[in-house]
């Protein structure tokens, strides 16, 4: 393809002239420069040849456009000036690529032609050889921003998931250590408080004991009793001259065995009065986490009812267990001290965590005890005589 040339010259004689040599050496060339910029833009050739005229210098505003726009910046520039090398001097510091002398030689023209071509040439392909490095570069640069990209997503990935794992087994972990610590606390408990067929059958002993003591004879009474009898043997029998002495002794006696016959009878007195009153408080509590409110499960049962245990036999625990709530039954005593049923009794018995070390071990766990049901039994009637709350003092 044939190399294009622009030829810019006000003489119409030497513009024919140049023109007829160039296309006469196989260029394309045209002379249409009446757009100015434009026209350049518009046929984009490789070579611009310029006629000056230096004393005016008005010709060359369209040189400064041609060297001061990127796009056009590799358009060669060759300027024909008339005079000598004063005014070619000028023409290269305007920014020109050469100068040729008017008037000009047909061959020097084309070899001056030719090497700005060649420059041209060579310039384009820096220019695009730059423009591929810069655009290697993007791609490069881009790839990776990618590459970087996905290694963070890839990196982003694997934190997520060895965290979820971690997290997971942390749960899992802590979750089977509260199970632990949360069986351990109330295994502690149930074994430290008196079921309620245990309270019967203790309370059944106490009165078939209380019924014997009641039978037998009191010790002391026992005692006071021999010694008078022995004190008035002795002063029956006239064997000692210590008389006063001995009846002293008798009437002290007499008077120890009469205090504590009255003794007794007040006592039994009370006891007869009071012990009707006497009631069994049995109390049942659960254990809700303390933000949600959930309620602790056993996680399931077998076929048999029995809690499902872990390897260790322990009964496998969660707040969100399909089983039974685990139940704490706890006992204590109080007195019937009203005729509408209000019972008088200790604070650890209506709550049995207040001031418990044993408890305060479910409340370290995040749990805190709730009362399910609170029921008294008082001999006064087979019937309950107390549900919690209404009727507590």
């Amino acid at each position: 393809m044939a190399e294009k040339l622009l030829v810019v010259e006000s003489d119409d004689a030497l513009r024919d002239r140049i023109a007829s040599v160039l296309t006469d050496a196989g260029y394309e060339v045209s002379t249409n420069y009446e757009g100015g910029m434009k026209s350049v833009l518009g046929f984009h050739p490789d070579v611009v040849i310029l006629g000056a005229d230096p004393p005016d210098l008005g010709c060359c505003d369209l040189l400064s456009e041609i060297k001061g726009a990127e796009s056009t910046l590799n358009i060669r520039v060759l300027m024909l000036s008339p005079g000598g090398s004063i005014e070619r001097t000028r023409g290269l510091d305007l920014g020109a690529d050469d100068v040729l002398s008017l008037p000009f030689d047909p061959p020097e023209l084309l070899s001056r032609v030719r090497s700005q071509v060649r420059n041209k040439r060579v310039a384009d392909q820096l220019r695009a050889a730059e423009e591929n490095r810069n655009a290697s570069q993007q791609v490069v640069a881009a790839v990776n921003e990618e590459r970087k990209m996905l290694r963070v997503g890839a990196l982003v990935t694997v934190t997520v998931v060895v965290i979820a794992v971690v997290v997971s087994f942390s749960f899992h972990s802590r979750t089977q250590q509260q199970n632990s610590r949360v069986y351990a606390a109330i295994s502690k408990l149930q074994t430290g408080i008196l079921t309620q067929q245990m309270l019967m059958e203790r309370s059944r002993r106490v009165l078939e004991d209380g019924e014997g003591n009641r039978s037998a004879s009191n010790p002391q009474k026992v005692q006071l009793q021999k010694k008078s009898e022995e004190l008035r043997s002795q002063l029956a029998g006239n064997k000692t001259e210590n008389a006063s002495a001995l009846q002293s002794q008798l009437v002290a006696v007499e008077s120890r065995l009469e205090k504590l016959e009255s003794e007794g009878k007040v006592a039994q007195t009370i006891i007869h009065t009071y012990e009707p009153s006497v009631c069994l408080i049995h109390v049942v509590l659960a254990f809700a986490e303390h933000t949600t409110g959930l309620r602790l499960h056993y996680v399931a049962v077998t076929s048999d009812g029995a809690p499902k245990t872990d390897d260790h036999n322990n009964p496998i625990l969660s707040l969100t267990g399909a089983g039974p709530e685990v139940h704490l039954d706890v006992f204590g005593t109080g007195f019937v001290a009203s005729a509408s049923g209000q019972i008088l009794t200790n604070h650890h018995v209506a709550e049995p965590w207040w001031q418990d070390e044993d408890l305060k071990e479910m409340l370290d766990q995040g749990l805190e005890p709730v009362i399910v049901e609170m029921t008294a039994y008082s001999r006064r009637s087979s019937r309950h005589c107390y549900h919690y709350p209404e009727d507590l003092l």
